[in-house]
């Protein structure tokens, strides 16, 4: 990892040393956990801070053919390490490979290779400097001149650990809420009929139908509101759409309330509506609204029974719904409640119909309103994030992009947005060299400033 890491040629140089280095960060989508943040959390060890909740890593491991008891198992830290210091030298090609390294050398200043010959002195050194204070949670976010972070939380969150980040004098980073109603809205979920009733406690009232689910979350939102919060995070596994018809939702509604198995079309129905409410109210407070979908999750049935959700069993999903994005954003439109929106698939085969069906409800005077996310998951890596510029650059306007974000639970993930930016002035110095792009220098490096800080911070209102 030297300064000029996957920089190639002299414009990529250029523009990532003079402007794209140094801009702050702003991580508008991540899920840092908010009481960790608030307690300054001291990581016992680095295996807790490096492999805890960290499913990336494990599939890794479990391709590389570690047993599971080093990965989500009961061995020691030490043991654990070692697993990963073993797999790491196989993952050639995989950002895992340069993540790791990148957070090594940025974090702990460590410029060593890991494998097993190196495992024990890294384990040992990074240790010793994770039981400091300038190694505890809010310090590890400083290191990377992070400026605004989004965590993602529940609407029946009451916030306390924000109200507790807000109020302490000596954090200067902004740290706000995400709205993720997910668990209102996902119906054929088992958990849905318990979760509605812990909704319903919250506001006070019990939910009978998908009226009350929506007038719940919008006094929710409200809520999160004022406590700061500016944007909302949807993720589906794929993006649906039906003709709006509140007698069919609520319909499903209640089949779901008493434990009865709903159809796709049935679920549907109860999604888009309740979709519809939320984004209304998102446009009259000038909301962001993300929108995550083309994932295929829990593939092995047996391993999430014993581990649960988010643990490294999704996948892509070819089946991603994309042909519902038009009507879905159009039904927003016609409810007079079409707010700024991200687009995110995971499956990259839809990169070119997201940003021309975006472009269908651009305007009223917002640049960039809807927006194709940064390359997410599966494809934050070299060859994803270059193919989601590319693609958006031949079918939108990329100088209004609202770049990159880590969609990480680890606080040492910001090497993404490093990451990120080494390619982006890679990929516009090719254009340069190649004479697809003026060697305008101000020009350019107002482009990647503004792709990297600028465009977030006006698009999500962070300044204000």
């Amino acid at each position: 990892i030297n300064e000029d890491f996957m920089l190639s040629g002299k414009y990529a140089k250029e523009l990532y040393h003079g402007s794209a280095e140094h801009m702050p960060i702003i991580d508008y989508h991540c899920h840092l956990i908010p009481r960790m943040i608030a307690e300054n959390w001291q990581f016992k060890d680095i295996t807790e801070l490096w492999l805890g909740g960290d499913h990336y890593k494990w599939r890794a491991m479990r391709g590389n053919g570690v047993p599971e008891e080093y990965i989500t198992g009961g061995m020691s830290s030490w043991e654990k390490f070692e697993k990963w210091a073993e797999t790491v030298p196989y993952t050639m090609r995989n950002p895992l490979y340069h993540w790791t390294h990148l957070e090594l050398k940025r974090v702990f200043g460590i410029d060593k290779l890991l494998s097993p010959a190196t495992a024990r002195d890294i384990f040992e050194e990074c240790n010793a400097k994770l039981a400091t204070a300038g190694f505890r949670g809010q310090e590890l976010i400083r290191k990377f001149n992070v400026e605004t972070v989004c965590t993602t939380d529940d609407p029946v969150d009451d916030l306390h650990w924000h109200d507790l980040i807000a109020k302490d004098k000596s954090m200067e980073i902004k740290v706000l809420p995400a709205f993720r109603p997910d668990k209102a809205i996902n119906i054929e979920k088992p958990t849905f009929a318990a979760y509605i009733r812990l909704l319903g406690e919250t506001v006070g009232r019990e939910l009978h139908s998908a009226e009350d689910v929506s007038a719940a979350l919008v006094e929710r939102i409200n809520y999160f509101a004022a406590h700061g919060c500016l944007c909302a995070d949807h993720g589906l596994d794929y993006c649906m759409y039906v003709e709006p018809d509140s007698t069919a939702a609520n319909s499903a509604f209640a089949k779901a309330m008493r434990g009865e198995p709903v159809s796709k079309e049935e679920a549907d129905a109860f999604k888009t509506m309740v979709t519809i409410a939320c984004a209304k109210r998102y446009a009259e407070l000038d909301w962001v609204m993300q929108i995550h979908f083309g994932c295929l999750r829990d593939n092995n049935k047996p391993q999430f029974a014993k581990l649960g959700p988010d643990t490294g069993y999704d996948a892509v999903n070819s089946q991603s719904g994309v042909e519902n994005v038009a009507p879905l954003l159009n039904a927003f439109a016609e409810n007079d409640g079409l707010p700024k929106v991200i687009l995110y698939s995971l499956n990259p085969v839809d990169n070119t119909a997201i940003a021309t069906i975006m472009a269908c409800f651009q305007g009223g005077g917002i640049a960039g309103k809807m927006q194709q996310g940064s390359a997410w998951w599966f494809n934050d890596n070299r060859p994803g994030m270059r193919q989601q510029l590319t693609d958006l650059a031949s079918n939108g306007v990329l100088g209004r992009f609202v770049g990159m974000l880590t969609d990480s639970r680890s606080f040492l993930s910001y090497t993404r947005h490093e990451y990120f930016r080494r390619v982006l002035c890679e990929l516009l110095g090719e254009w340069v060299e190649s004479g697809q792009y003026p060697s305008d220098e101000k020009q350019l490096r107002k482009l990647v400033e503004d792709l990297c800080y600028n465009n977030t911070n006006e698009f999500f209102r962070f300044g204000v």
